[in-house]
């Protein structure tokens, strides 16, 4: 019974050091950033890898004060570009902390 309660204490190590990693991860992806982009580079967007939308660029050339139905839709393309990116950026870094196990809540 003495290797259960050696086996155990490093299993909780090991989930020690796994959250340990994980809240330092979490920090670290509010300073990593990607970018997403929409109509040739119309509008571009800036996100961090915490999933948070941090910059727009919109150029002159999308702005039809005509059909500002267009912009919207680029907007929002490439709003959803970056988070995809964040979310792929993020879920990578995620795989090397848990070593590829998918652990619901953690992100």
């Amino acid at each position: 019974m003495a290797g259960l309660g050696g086996n155990f204490n490093d299993l909780m190590r090991q989930a020690a050091r796994m959250q340990r990693d994980m809240g330092k991860l979490q920090e670290e992806l509010k300073e990593r950033y990607v970018e997403g982009a929409a109509g040739d580079g119309a509008v571009k967007v800036v996100c961090s890898a915490a999933g948070e939308l941090v910059k727009i660029e919109i150029s002159k050339d999308a702005v039809d004060t005509d059909d500002l139905s267009l912009l919207e839709d680029l907007v929002v393309a490439a709003v959803n570009a970056g988070l995809k990116k964040a979310e792929e950026l993020r879920q990578g870094e995620m795989a090397k902390v848990t070593g590829g196990l998918n652990l619901p809540g953690m992100f």
